[in-house]
């Protein structure tokens, strides 16, 4: 009864903050699920429960997705992943988390405590394809491919749907690759197809509640939202790992 309880508790909130902010699936399902299920079987359940998560809010929201702009960082991130994997190899990959959850942790703190959030929409597109690539690399090295182009997008100062227009199509491009991998080298097992069935009604769910809320804050609220978001996955990438 707690594996199910505890399961479903993670597919409801992670889905609410992802129908909320547009990513976060893992940071907020994994600090339960990890409890109850093996670190091989929760990872791929996370890639799952996000890609039917990031669908369904991106089908509720529509927020106004425009190739031309996404392509630069869908590229980028494609070509990036592979550098990432092949990073696995090289380096450490607790202390990798580690580093990155460190400039989460100092970046965001800077910004939430600065009065006026800065902007910075410089480098054009090529900026934004080195910012996919970098996303992409972190996805394959650490399974953080949504970290950066948030950061990116928050910090051109654009609006709450600008923003999910581009990472959120750009995370559900990175998941899918990733669970097709997956697929491809049979780590989709009847177990995590059973654990996918019990989290459908709580990913909905949280879904559904989280777009609701999102309509309620405006672009400011939003960035700010994010910040936090970004901040507790760094000191929970940060605190997890060293330990």
């Amino acid at each position: 009864m707690s594996l199910v309880l505890l399961v479903l508790a993670g597919a409801l909130l992670a889905g609410f903050v992802n129908g909320l902010a547009g990513f976060g699936t893992g940071l907020v399902a994994l600090g339960l699920w990890l409890h109850v299920i093996d670190p091989p079987l929760a990872a791929p359940l996370v890639v799952i429960c996000s890609v039917i998560a990031q669908l369904l809010s991106l089908i509720t929201v529509r927020p106004p997705v425009r190739l031309a702009q996404l392509w630069p960082y869908l590229v980028g991130g494609i070509a990036g992943v592979p550098v990432g994997v092949a990073l696995l190899e090289r380096i450490e990959a607790g202390s990798f988390r580690v580093a990155v959850g460190m400039f989460l942790i100092s970046y965001c703190g800077f910004n939430l405590a600065s009065r006026r959030l800065p902007t910075f929409d410089r480098g054009g597109r090529a900026a934004d394809g080195a910012v996919g690539f970098a996303g992409g690399i972190l996805g394959g090295a650490a399974g953080l491919s949504g970290a950066l182009p948030t950061v990116w997008c928050g910090l051109k100062g654009w609006g709450k749907a600008a923003q999910r227009a581009v990472y959120q199509p750009f995370n559900l491009a990175i998941l899918s690759w990733a669970l097709a991998s997956y697929a491809w080298e049979g780590v989709l097992t009847a177990e995590i197809g059973r654990l996918t069935l019990l989290c459908l009604p709580g990913t909905v769910l949280g879904v559904w509640l989280g777009v609701r809320a999102y309509g309620r804050v405006d672009d400011h609220q939003f960035r700010r939202l994010v910040l936090w978001l970004l901040l507790a996955s760094g000191t929970v990438l940060t605190v997890a790992n060293i330990w």
